[in-house]
């Protein structure tokens, strides 16, 4: 099922954090920062630790085997609510 690889990724956000000694909500956006199609990450904050996080994940740099253990779970989603593109 799709949505256990969810908590595959998930298992490797909170491994990378726990050897790091910092909160997984860095390491998420950390890895985002890393990632050069993104820009500026969308940020839901609801609490003053939730910018607190975001702002200190700027400092964080990934070295390049924890970015590969937290892209090996990952398994692509199948959009939602759109029709498939039209063939040719």
């Amino acid at each position: 099922m799709q949505e256990d690889k969810d908590f595959d990724v998930l298992d490797a956000v909170l491994e990378v954090a726990e050897k790091r000694g910092i909160p997984p909500a860095q390491i998420a956006l950390a890895w985002l920062l890393h990632q050069p199609g993104v820009t500026a990450p969308v940020i839901g904050a609801t609490k003053p630790e939730h910018l607190e996080d975001a702002v200190r994940a700027l400092d964080v740099r990934l070295d390049k085997d924890e970015i590969a253990a937290l892209e090996e779970p990952y398994q692509p989603h199948p959009v939602l609510g759109m029709p498939p593109p039209a063939r040719a």
